[in-house]
């Protein structure tokens, strides 16, 4: 690979901005590294070579006539099976949709605008409904560190493209740590918004309260880089986040003297963490005590969420299977989901929201003394590839469980939550933490998680 493929977003932009490098040499640059890593991969469902190309030749057209770099001119970007690209089929990571859809969501047009390159679309498990990216009809998606573990899910095709320095960043959507799950296994940094802040249109919602996109990045920087760009609501959106703190003038400042908690115990219970991740907990909180915080060990008396969870779970795979143009052609489990989930009326749907406001509060109280609670990312260490093979709804259910058992939590309540890498375990593999800030207090998370990065950089799969 060339040092293209270690250019982050901000690099890429300074690039392009300066005219030393153009659009279309990133393109091709792309286009090359995603030609000659991803058959070991399988990360891209789709790749738009020819779309990319001539989208790259207009932005290097418009700088050569005068015109100005948009805050991601020239990024060559992924974007995650289940949301709208113009002139593509949105799969939901399956065979059940067949049409090509006539416009862009307003998240890649927000991308476009600022002057990203779409390359193509990235493998996602059918409806994002397990956090381990294999389907029937994509196959399995593997981990750039260790091609025999799994990348994570449900945006494991959007971690594996970024880590393996196929795009400089992708976008994911995190339901129950979609973004964090994968960016924790595969060593980026990954900040689930807080609820609203991104619009999800043409769809009024993601999975009801609990879904959200945005960026898996290798650094905080790009991450916030991209929020910047993405961030904000349109009519029609079901929920709306508060707040209007850059979050790249966020990710440059430092954080001040913060009352941080942290925790290994798991929201789910029996579930265990692998002791790499608790002594990644232990050790980042001993650093944050060094940088001059105030770090106690916590008990947040963690709500139990499934009544709040599950209903949602099961009526956003429902909604979105509906739409389907065949919906014979879902994958068994998929249909077996759905036939498990008939008695979520919309009434016992109603009563989750309403059951959600009252986790949201309980989960909340922890930051009366608090400003962020640290925990794992995740319980177990990236698992072996073929984690759903031959299994229904229900043991697949089960075998999420450590995956989702820091993360889900905090899409019932709302909160903003990052995966931010601390370095590799006796595996090889990458390891992780979870941040996760007061309702709207992203700006707090990527101050933190910047001052994290500089005093313990983490490392890329590239270098």
């Amino acid at each position: 690979m060339t040092d293209l493929s270690l250019a982050g977003v901000a690099e890429t932009v300074r690039r392009t901005s300066a005219g030393e490098v153009s659009a279309g040499v990133l393109v091709d640059a792309a286009l090359d590294r995603i030609a000659a890593l991803d058959p070991g991969l399988n990360a891209f469902s789709v790749v738009l070579a020819d779309e990319a190309r001539a989208e790259a030749a207009a932005r290097d057209e418009h700088l050569a006539a005068g015109g100005e770099a948009g805050p991601l001119h020239g990024v060559p970007i992924a974007i995650k099976e289940e949301i709208d690209v113009a002139g593509t089929v949105t799969t939901f990571g399956g065979e059940a949709n067949v049409t090509p859809v006539a416009a862009d969501a307003e998240i890649v047009r927000r991308l476009r605008e600022a002057g990203a390159v779409v390359v193509g679309k990235t493998t996602m498990p059918e409806f994002g409904a397990f956090p381990y990216t294999e389907s029937t009809s994509r196959g399995i998606t593997r981990n750039p560190w260790d091609r025999t573990r799994t990348p994570g899910g449900s945006s494991g095709g959007t971690a594996a493209a970024v880590a393996s320095g196929m795009v400089p960043v992708g976008i994911g959507g995190d339901g129950g740590g979609s973004i964090r799950i994968p960016s924790a296994c595969c060593g980026l940094f990954g900040l689930k918004p807080q609820r609203g802040r991104v619009t999800t249109a043409p769809h009024p919602h993601l999975w009801w309260a609990l879904g959200t996109a945005g960026p898996l990045t290798s650094t905080v920087m790009d991450s916030a880089l991209v929020y910047d760009v993405i961030r904000g609501n349109v009519d029609g959106d079901l929920y709306r986040a508060g707040g209007t703190d850059s979050f790249v003038e966020a990710a440059g400042r430092e954080p001040g003297r913060l009352r941080i908690g942290w925790t290994t115990r798991a929201v789910t219970r029996g579930v265990r963490p692998d002791p790499v991740h608790v002594r990644a907990v232990e050790d980042t909180a001993r650093l944050l005590g060094e940088l001059g915080h105030h770090v106690r060990e916590v008990d947040p008396c963690y709500p139990d969420p499934t009544a709040a969870f599950v209903p949602q779970f099961f009526a956003g795979i429902r909604s979105e299977a509906e739409q389907v143009e065949h919906y014979d052609r879902l994958e068994r489990r998929t249909r077996e989901t759905c036939r498990l989930g008939a008695w979520v009326t919309p009434r016992v749907r109603d009563f989750a929201l309403r059951e959600t406001e009252r986790v949201s509060a309980k989960a909340n109280r922890v930051f009366d003394s608090v400003d962020v609670l640290l925990t794992p990312a995740i319980a177990h260490r990236p698992p072996r590839v073929g984690r759903l093979d031959g299994v229904g709804t229900v043991r697949a259910s089960l075998r999420a469980m450590p995956a989702i058992a820091y993360a889900a939590l905090w899409n019932v309540a709302g909160n903003p939550a990052a995966a931010v890498p601390c370095g590799t375990g006796p595996d090889g593999l990458p390891v992780s933490v979870q941040l996760v800030g007061r309702t709207d207090d992203e700006a707090t998370l990527f101050s933190l998680s910047a001052q994290l990065e500089t005093a313990r950089p983490w490392p890329l799969l590239a270098g």
